[in-house]
Order: C-alpha cells, then structure tokens, then sequence
C-alpha cells in the first residue's frame, strides 16, 4: 500500500500547479480565499464555485479575487449545474472546501448543513465518476468528522468516526460516503481519477468575519471599541493558521498526483501539540496587539449547545508519509492573525499584498525548518 511511497525531496509546488486548471469550492469563504491568494502566486489557472461571500467583509471582496480568478456562483445543491460546471471545466485539481462550517447554524439549520455538507460533496464525486482526463480531488472534512470522546491524546486517522451536533454528524457522514464512493465507483483501476481526504481543526488567520467565531467576534468589538464577552473561556483548541492546513492540502495534492498509493486515504493537518490553549489565553495573546482590546468572561445559566471542550489531532501521518508539519508557532500564528487584521483597520499596505505577503514569509519560515515542498 502506500507505505512504499517513495517521496521526491522537492516537491516543488510551483512546477506543479503552474497553468494548471485548479477548482476550489468554497472560495467565497475565508480559507478558500487564502488558498485562491496562494494558489495565485503559484500561477494557477484557479476556478470557484460557490455561494456568494458568506459574510460582509469578506476576504473574497477585499482581496478583490472576483477580477482575479474565473468565479461562478453555483449552489452546490445543485448536482446539474455542479456536474455542467465541472465538466465544463476539466480542472486538473478540486480543492473541495465548500461547507456549511458553523456548529451554532447547524443546530440552526440541520437540513441545510446535511445538504450543502453531503448532498454537495455527493454531487461532486458523482461528477467525478463521469470525467475522462486526469484529476485529482482533495476532499476537505474536518476534526470534528472524529467521535469526540475528550481524551487528551490526539485522534488518529483510523479512529472511529462520529458527531454529537448536526454539522459533525454531517461532517462523519460525508467521510463515509467518500470512502464508499472511492471503493465502489473509483477504484485504483481507474488511474485517472485520485481523490484524498484532508482533516484539519480551528483555523484562525486575518480575513476571517464567520459570525461566533472567536476571533472575528474580538476584532468586530474592538474594532469599534467594545467590549467583548467570553462564552466559553476554559475551551481548549488547537490553534493553527489556516496556511498551515493549506499547505498540507497542496502538499497532499501534489503527491497524490504522482502516487496512485495515496488514492482513497484520509490525512490529518493539525497544529504542533505545543499549540493547544484555552479561549482565554488567545484572546490575552490577541488583545496584546491591539490598543484598546478589552474582554470579560460572561457566565451564563442559558442552556447550552453541545460544543466539544478538546479537540486535537495527531498528525503523526501526515509528518511520516507527506513530510509534511506544521510550520509556526503559536506566537506566530497569533502575531500574522493579529497584523493582518490590523493593516485591514489601520492600512499600511492593501490587504492583498498583506496577504502575499504572509504566504512569502510562511514559505521562507519552512524553507528555513527545511520543509520539502518550501525548499
């Protein structure tokens, strides 16, 4: 299996993605738009689809990436126009990101949450099975795809999967059903078509405006000089910047497009196990800054949603067979969440050279920690 992968020492994302056609569903979203950026300077031909921008700002319109790459509006819900699209298209690589990602709006809306989460990616993967070039599909799921039993060691890829809220209930679901799509329509046989899983947590980095998020809820408050109320202070998270999970997503892409033995098998991308801290020690970090950042723990006697108190990953996989691992630290990643955001409200520079920016140094960083795909 693909334990006799024999990997390249450069993988050299550049010669890889260079004018090759790259699909991200999703895009109108904040890690979607991240990747867009990325992907941009890797001289992509980068399509999207997906619903309008989820949030006003969006880091979709303040990168401006509507002028910068071929965007199309498609509900993913929609197998015809999916499957028109698609087809329409041939990319060379999915990147599928497109989700319902909230836990709160999922108790809101179970039904949307379990089509847009599965009913989209079936719709996808049935447009796969009648493709006839080459491409590969990099599925993203998520941690909460894993039945979270609160231990304290990280979840591993052949964990049991489950889900006690609708959107980690939809989440599992979708795995199963990728990896029952992959057994019974796409088998190794059928070189031309590879698809991968790619699990990843909490992700934080500018450009993020998701409603109830902890982040985003701090820079909207203190943005505008308020105050901001902690819900729930002694969660612990794994906290990592969204280039992380992106890199590893790009990372997997490229290898799973020279190696059949990739085909069908799930990867964690998750923080270094140094990066797990409570909600209130973010936000000290975060607060730290900015001028005036103030924040206070809000007691509630409301009945509360189920929301997982600890969630980690191990991510021993992905370091031994992708070489890949996690690149910054957690003060880096709090400090390019935090300067970002700050020349969003106070502009030294446009967001979309802040951005690149970002990614040129990221990429220096694990040139420097002799990262393969960086070198």
């Amino acid at each position: 299996g693909y334990q006799n992968i024999i990997f390249f020492n450069l993988i050299m994302f550049n010669n890889i993605f260079k004018n090759k056609k790259v699909l991200v569903t999703g895009h109108t979203g904040f890690k979607g738009g991240w990747l867009c950026s990325w992907l941009k300077i890797l001289n992509a031909k980068i399509y999207g689809m997906s619903l309008p921008p989820p949030t006003t700002p969006s880091l979709f319109e303040v990168l401006n990436l509507q002028n910068e790459i071929n965007s199309d509006f498609i509900d993913l819900r929609d197998r015809q126009k999916v499957s028109e699209y698609i087809s329409d298209v041939k990319p060379d690589f999915i990147f599928h990101l497109a989700a319902q990602p909230l836990v709160g709006a999922s108790y809101q809306d179970p039904v949307l949450t379990y089509e847009t989460n599965f009913l989209g990616t079936l719709n996808i993967l049935e447009t796969l099975r009648s493709l006839n070039h080459n491409c590969c599909a990099i599925m993203i799921t998520s941690d909460k795809s894993y039945k979270n039993v609160e231990w304290v060691w990280g979840y591993k890829e052949t964990d049991i999967l489950g889900g006690d809220d609708p959107y980690s209930a939809s989440k599992a679901s979708t795995e199963i059903l990728i990896n029952s799509h992959i057994k019974s329509f796409l088998s190794k046989e059928n070189n031309s078509i590879k698809v991968a899983i790619a699990r990843a947590g909490n992700v934080i980095g500018g450009g993020d405006w998701a409603e109830g998020r902890i982040v985003p809820d701090c820079i909207r408050a203190w943005s505008e000089n308020k105050n901001v109320f902690l819900r729930n202070p002694k969660s612990t998270r794994p906290w990592q910047h969204v280039l992380e999970p992106l890199s590893g997503y790009l990372t997997l892409a490229c290898l799973l497009n020279k190696n059949n033995n990739l085909h069908g098998e799930p990867f964690n991308f998750g923080p270094s196990s140094d990066s797990n801290y409570d909600v209130e020690f973010l936000v000290k970090k975060i607060s730290s800054h900015w001028g005036n950042a103030n924040f206070s723990v809000k007691h509630t006697t409301k009945t509360k949603l189920h929301e997982a108190g600890l969630l980690k990953l191990n991510c021993d996989k992905s370091i031994h067979f992708l070489n890949w691992r996690p690149v910054l630290n957690f003060d880096e990643t709090v400090s390019y969440t935090s300067l970002w955001y700050k020349n969003y409200y106070f502009p030294e520079t446009t967001s979309f050279k802040f951005t690149e920016d970002q990614i040129f140094d990221y990429t220096k960083k694990a040139k420097m920690r002799e990262l393969s795909w960086a070198l």
